[in-house]
């Protein structure tokens, strides 16, 4: 075997690797205005123009990415603004969804809405009611107690410590029974406006339901008056 043939293929090999292409780096530019308002690509941006923005291109001039200047104060304000409504927009429409679903999955008519509505607005009228019923009582003892001690008094005795207290006790109980039925009062006002709110969105989807359904039909009614004056269509 020629010794020689080992050598000459690893210089041939070696001979194929200098010829074979280098593999392509890639090379970003950058695109700015200057000062003198030039336009000017160069392989970085100087820091005093990177807040005016600037453009990064590949080695070919193709733009791959823009940069934006910086906003001044007063834009940054606009641009928080705008944001602030997009997602307060996006966020109604969201709740919007939400109760029309919630809407649709309780209720078929009107009349059920207004039947849920007496429901909620009786069993809170008859707490308030066992409230007051037991606030006059609460309010006769205390008159029984003062009836009691003012005829202490006109016999020349000292009315008790235990009465007393009794008679603050329960005037602390009416005072808490006041609260508690304006309370429930409240929520009385609180549930029957819900429920109107829910009668009037009701309304408005029965209004758009109908609206589609003779929008529908108009459209049937076209296409098959358009139909007949031409069959092939």
């Amino acid at each position: 075997m020629n010794c020689k043939q080992p050598l000459l293929s690893a210089f041939i090999a070696a001979a194929a690797l200098v010829v074979l292409p280098l593999p392509a780096f890639a090379v970003e530019l950058y695109r700015y205005i200057n000062d003198e308002g030039s336009t000017v690509v160069d392989y970085q941006v100087p820091p005093e123009y990177v807040k005016k923005g600037y453009e990064i291109l590949n080695d070919e001039g193709v733009v791959m990415r823009v940069v934006p200047r910086e906003l001044t104060e007063e834009e940054q304000k606009e641009a928080d603004a705008r944001k602030r409504l997009e997602e307060e927009a996006l966020a109604e429409q969201a709740r919007l969804r939400e109760w029309d679903e919630a809407l649709l999955l309780r209720y078929s008519t009107i009349e059920d809405i207004e039947a849920a509505q007496e429901r909620a607005l009786r069993d809170l009228r008859i707490r308030v009611s066992i409230l007051k019923s037991n606030k006059r009582s609460l309010k006769q003892q205390v008159e029984n107690y003062q009836a009691q001690a003012a005829e202490m008094e006109r016999m020349g005795k000292q009315v008790d410590e235990a009465r007393l207290q009794a008679i603050a006790d329960l005037q602390s109980e009416i005072a808490i029974t006041d609260r508690a039925i304006a309370d429930r009062n409240e929520e009385i006002k609180a549930v029957q406006a819900a429920y109107e709110a829910d009668i009037e969105r009701f309304g408005v989807l029965l209004d758009m339901v109908e609206f589609r359904r003779n929008m529908m039909a108009r459209q049937r009614a076209e296409k098959q008056k358009n139909m007949r004056e031409d069959p092939r269509r």
